[in-house]
Formats: structure tokens, C-alpha cells, sequence
């Protein structure tokens, strides 16, 4: 196992994980989940040993193997391919020393190591997930330095992927992807045969790729099973409980103080009185555990709608060079309350669609109709380094509001999230996510008709995208979003673009007919072919697949009833634990001292007996998702 053994780390004084303790279990994939700011980041470099805790410690399996996305992106003139085959130090070192080696031992040994460790499957490996994330055949063959950063930090990616460390470190890895990236990255993980710790505020590679939640919050640590969404039902189930709690407590406290402010002058009651003075003194408060709200995202509506189409684009060309243009034949029409999202791999031209669409490009032939009355409201992630890091967040609405006055202005500042103390902030030492809401504030200030959201999730959390989920679905324009975050694009949107082949066509499936699409093209050929006699390849018949199928479901059926069994065990107990929080929580309760007792007793073991199921639990999903994975590739 992993183990984070009460860990303490401080910055500048303030603690940042505090006395954190956990467990993740080999072979598990952990989504690591906290407020922006909360520390995740931190606890990565910890685990990698880049910092060193002020107390406590971070033990690992003995020769455990760790890795994580390299900091700087290779940007040299070997290939793509050759350079993530390159970062197996040992695999290079033993085909180098293959080619001078004299002794015979020594090339048995050598070559015996590299069957062990599947060397010659490498570069087939390293295609593979190459493909997946976006590179096909060509652009593998292409040297690093072609490529621009984002790309390049794609195949950083790529190589600890291939490298397949026993702990697997990810932070925020879809900050680099397209959704069709991201959509082949959660599938991956979920068949990694080792421990995988991932930082990301994606709700739907939470669900789909990891099998429990490591929460960070107030520098402490609790990990839940199942995905994000079970996360989220259990916190907010524990939430409301203990602000039962807390209000009980609550109530208590000012009836014992309303006693001793009553009677601790009497002198007949004067010793009753000191005794709730201390009975108050060792009452331990409950922590209330709601956090912060967080604020919505203020996009006004335009004051007059325009009538439908907004936009009508009829035999359009889009480029930057006639002689090669992007886009070609370009047949679309854009409403009023059109809500759109462009699917389609980076480098196909969603963005400069999205830039003739917005009227910063003009069509190379066509035409585009409606541009002249629509105002555009343009999101694109590079913007947030056009930010002036000089300037503060009232600096900015002084310019846009110049005749307002300065309590105008404040409140209008509240209403996008920066209160006093960030709204003086200078914009270089706010954090992604503030940069992030003081642009999309910026860009839906004058209520344009139409919003154009590229990426506008990247530095947002969990709960920042929800809120972002909620603005949009009161804004009363048009909107086109860019985004890798599957959530947003199916909470959203109602009509799917796709952007490939050169042009832009409306597409008729949904995002699981996407995924299903796209992990098909990216995937290699799992199809086994069988040669005959007379070397003519012939695929293998239905009958032996269907055989071949059936017997894999035969051996893990253990494995999966075994899982069966702890998820209804926990689910059992947590259904007891959940009726016995209620008893306790009764005042009715505690008219009986024993019998509160009892129940008291019996939640400890209880909660313990959960604790013990939920282990076991995460052990028996582990097995069983690693012989699905093995017997996948078989």
C-alpha cells in the first residue's frame, strides 16, 4: 500500500496538511479531490519526494516505482516515438550494450532481461498510446521541436504512461487534452495495471476511472469509495448529519449559559453554577463542515433578442491562406437560443471556426450573414495571459463602468466573486481559477448575443463548473463551447458540431456514441489473425470468439462476485450506520442514559466494521479490474 502516515507540511507558517493520514491499496485508482488551493498539488510532490514534511512520513512498497509528467516538455530534433522510447532508461541501456556485447552470458542475460520486460513490443506500445492521444502515424515520425508546447506536454504524457510506473502521479493531466483526448485517457486508466493518483476536477474521468475519492479539506485527508458522484452523496449525507449535530450542540451551549448568567450570583445556586461553567468549558464544538459557497458566474442576457438565425453561413470557406484553406464548405445556421458544442480533435479548425463565427475572421469565400448585428462575447484560454498582471480586478471594472460610482462598481465586483479582499488583488497573484472568473465576467460584461467559451473550465474546480453549468443555462444568447470536460458538454449543450475532415457538420449521436466512436479509431486492432498453410491470414471464426469470450467471463465470475458481495456489505452497513446517526441524533434519545449508550457503542462498531468492509472492498474491485485489464489484452 500507499501510506500517508499523519503528515504535516506548513507554508510560511500557515499548515497546509496537518496531521493527514491514508491508505490507498495497490493497484487502485484514486481521484484526489479538494478546493483550488486546498493542497493536492502539494501532497503530489510529497508522495514524489520533491518536498519534505515538517512531520509524519510517506511509505511506499519497497523498489516501488513512481512517476510523474515530466515538468519540461522535450523540444529536441528526435521523433516523437523515439524520444518516449528513450525514457526507458533500462530498455535503451540493453539494446545499446546489445549491439557491443561479446560474452555470451552476457547476451543471454541481456536478452532474457528484455523478453522479461517486453522490449520488442515496446514501439508498438509506445504507438499505441501515442495514437490515443491524438498523434497518428505521421505525426509520430515528426520531431518534438515541430510541435507547440501544449502538444508536447501531450507526449510527456505519453511517456510515463509507457514507462507504467507502479504509482502513477497526475496532476490536472487533461489541462493538456481535447475531450478526445481525455475521453481515450479515462479509458486507459481504468485498465492501468498498477496505483494511480490523479488531481482533477473532471467529474466524469472521477466516475469512470477511478474506484474511490482521497479528500483533501482543512489539511486533512478521508477517502471515500466509489467515484465522484458517490463522494459527493456521502459528504453531503455527513454534512447534513452533523449540522443536526451541531445545531443540538448548539442549543445546548446556550441553555447551559443562559444558567450560569442567571444564577452565578445567587449563592444557593452558585455551586450549580460553576459546575456548568465547566461542563461548557469541556464541551468539544462540532466542526461544521459546509464550505464556502461558491459564487455564481454572472452572465447577463442581451436586452433584446434578435430574431432567429443569428448567424446563417452558406458555402463558406475559413483559413488563414487562400491557396490552404481549413475549412471548406460550410452550410450552417446558428439560433437565438442555440446552445452548441464543436467536437473534433485539436488541430482540426474548431477554433477557427469559432473565430469566423465571432467575426474575427472573414470568410475566404462565402458568406456569413448576421455578423454585422450580433455582439460576441469571445472566452479563450490564452486570453487569461493578456490579463495585465498589474492590474486588479476594480482596475478593470472602473474602465468598463467610468461614470458609475465606486460603491457601483464594488458590488458589481461582488457579484462576480471578488470581494474586499480580492477585488484590489493585482491580477498576477491571482490564482488560475480567479483569472479564469475575472475573464469570463469580462467577456459576458456588455450581454453580448452570442457567448464563444473555449476551454473555459481549465484552472475551474468541481463546484466552480457547476456554477458555470448554472450561468450558462440562465443566459438567454447563443452559446458555442469548446471544452474537454464531458460534464459541462452534456449538461449544457443540445446540439453537437463536429469539426474533422476539413469542414463542420452537424452530428446526430450523442457523447456516448462519440466516445464509443473515437476509442474505436484510436485503439489498435484487437482482432487475432491465424495464418494457414499457405501463409493466407484468416480472421478467427464467431464461434471461437464467442468461446474464447465465454471463458473469460468464467474466470473472473469469481472475482466479480467476490466484488459483488463487499459492495452490498458496504452498502448494507452504510445503511445501518446512516439509521443509527438518525437514533443518535434523536433528543428522545438520552431520556434513557443506557440505552443512548448502547447505541452509542454500537455506531463505533458499526463505523469500524464499515471501515473494514470498505477495505476489503477496494481490494476485491482491484482484482477483479486487473484480471478484466489482463484479460482484455489477452
Amino acid at each position: 500500500m500507499l501510506h500517508i502516515n499523519d503528515l504535516t507540511y506548513r507554508i510560511e507558517g500557515k499548515p497546509i496538511l496537518e496531521d493527514a493520514t491514508a491508505a490507498i491499496p495497490e493497484g487502485h485508482k484514486v481521484g484526489l479531490v479538494g478546493r483550488n488551493g486546498a493542497g493536492k498539488s502539494t501532497l503530489l510532490k510529497l508522495i514524489a519526494g520533491d518536498l519534505h514534511a515538517d512531520q509524519g512520513s510517506v511509505t511506499i512498497p519497497r523498489g516501488a516505482r513512481i512517476g510523474r509528467i515530466a515538468q519540461e516538455a522535450p523540444g529536441g530534433d528526435e521523433s516523437l516515438i523515439d524520444w518516449v522510447l528513450s525514457t526507458d532508461l533500462e530498455r535503451a541501456g540493453l539494446l545499446a550494450e546489445a549491439e557491443t556485447a561479446t560474452d555470451p552470458h552476457r547476451i543471454a542475460e541481456i536478452q532474457i532481461r528484455l523478453a522479461d520486460m517486453g522490449a520488442h513490443a515496446a514501439p508498438a506500445r509506445a504507438a499505441s498510446i501515442l495514437a490515443g492521444l491524438g498523434f497518428d502515424e505521421a505525426a509520430q515520425q515528426r520531431a518534438c521541436r515541430d510541435f507547440s508546447g501544449g502538444w508536447r506536454m501531450r507526449v510527456a504524457l505519453g511517456s510515463v504512461l509507457f514507462l507504467e510506473p507502479d504509482i502513477l502521479l497526475l496532476d490536472e493531466p487533461t489541462n493538456y487534452l481535447d475531450l478526445e483526448g481525455t475521453l481515450w485517457l479515462e479509458n486507459y486508466l481504468k485498465s492501468y495495471p498498477h496505483t494511480v493518483l490523479i488531481v482533477s476536477h473532471d467529474r466524469d474521468l472521477l466516475n469512470r476511472a477511478a474506484a474511490a475519492i482521497l479528500h483533501l479539506d482543512k489539511g486533512k485527508l478521508t477517502l471515500y469509495a466509489g467515484g465522484y458522484d458517490d463522494f459527493e452523496e456521502t459528504r453531503r449525507a455527513k454534512q447534513r448529519l452533523e449540522l443536526k449535530l451541531k445545531k443540538k450542540q448548539d442549543d445546548e451551549r446556550r441553555r447551559i449559559q443562559a444558567f450560569i448568567d442567571r444564577f452565578k450570583a445567587k449563592a444557593t445556586k452558585a455551586k450549580q453554577a460553576q459546575s456548568r461553567v465547566k461542563a461548557l468549558a469541556k464541551m468539544q464544538p462540532i466542526a461544521s463542515q459546509v464550505e464556502d459557497r461558491v459564487a455564481p458566474f454572472a452572465m447577463p442576457s442581451p436586452e433584446k433578442a434578435l430574431a432567429s438565425p443569428l448567424l446563417r453561413i452558406e458555402k463558406a470557406t475559413a483559413g488563414y491562406d487562400p491557396a490552404k484553406p481549413i475549412l471548406t464548405g460550410l452550410d450552417l445556421r446558428l439560433d437565438q437560443d442555440d446552445r452548441i458544442a464543436l467536437l473534433g480533435a485539436n488541430g482540426n479548425g474548431k477554433s477557427t471556426f469559432a473565430k469566423l463565427v465571432a467575426g474575427r475572421l472573414a470568410p475566404l469565400s462565402g458568406d456569413v450573414f448576421g455578423a454585422s448585428r450580433v455582439t460576441v462575447g469571445y472566452f479563450a484560454q490564452h486570453q487569461l495571459d493578456d490579463l495585465n498582471p498589474l492590474s486588479t480586478p476594480f482596475d478593470y471594472v472602473v474602465k468598463l463602468m467610468p461614470e458609475a460610482t465606486e460603491a457601483q462598481r464594488r458590488t458589481r465586483l461582488g457579484t462576480w466573486g471578488f470581494g474586499a479582499d480580492k477585488a484590489d488583488t493585482k491580477c498576477g497573484n491571482l490564482s488560475g481559477g480567479e483569472k479564469a472568473r475575472l475573464l469570463l465576467a469580462l467577456t459576458a460584461f456588455h450581454a453580448p448575443h452570442l457567448l464563444i467559451l473555449d476551454e473555459p473550465t481549465n484552472h475551474l474546480d468541481v463546484d466552480s463548473r457547476e456554477a458555470l453549468i448554472h450561468a450558462i443555462s440562465d443566459y438567454e444568447g447563443a452559446v458555442i463551447l469548446i471544452s474537454h470536460d464531458r460534464h459541462l458538454v452534456e449538461a449544457t449543450a443540445d446540439r453537437l458540431w463536429l469539426v474533422a475532415d476539413g469542414t463542420v457538420k452537424s452530428y446526430d449521436g450523442d457523447m456516448e456514441s462519440y466516445r464509443t466512436e473515437l476509442l474505436q479509431s484510436r485503439s489498435p486492432r484487437a482482432e487475432k489473425r491465424t495464418s494457414d498453410d499457405n501463409g493466407v491470414e484468416a480472421r478467427a471464426s464467431r464461434a471461437d470468439q464467442r468461446k474464447a469470450a465465454a471463458e473469460r467471463r468464467a474466470e473472473l465470475a469469481p472475482l466479480k462476485k467476490a466484488m459483488q458481495t463487499a459492495e452490498k456489505s458496504v452498502e448494507k452497513l452504510t445503511a445501518e450506520l446512516a439509521k443509527l446517526d438518525a437514533t443518535l441524533a434523536s433528543p428522545d434519545l438520552y431520556a434513557d442514559p443506557a440505552k443512548a449508550s448502547r447505541v452509542s457503542l454500537e455506531r463505533g462498531q458499526t463505523a469500524k466494521r464499515l471501515a473494514e468492509a470498505e477495505e476489503a472492498w477496494l481490494m476485491a474491485t482491484g482484482a477483479y479490474e486487473e484480471a478484466e485489464a489482463q484479460a482484455a489484452s489477452a
